[in-house]
């Protein structure tokens, strides 16, 4: 996966100036550097998808050819 960064100095300037104490920013700020790494991006997750694209048009195009195939049989008994 991709790896997002941001800066955790700034960060923490940010939280303490919101008078956030140094001891809870300190404790913070790992745990959102750690979520960061667990996110998932578009482009990750347009790569592991892409195989079930392409077994889904395969599907929607056998379908559409079973259908065909069952509506000119119906066709054919009735006409």
């Amino acid at each position: 996966m991709t790896t997002i960064t941001f800066d955790t100095f700034e960060l923490v300037d940010k939280l303490e100036a919101a008078y956030i104490p140094s001891e809870q920013t300190e404790a913070v700020v790992p745990v959102i550097a750690l979520a960061q790494d667990e996110l998932v991006t578009k482009t990750y997750l347009d790569i592991e998808l892409s195989p079930f694209l392409t077994d889904l048009a395969v599907l929607k195009w056998m379908i559409i050819l079973l259908l065909s195939c069952v509506l000119s049989l119906v066709l054919k008994a009735f006409f």
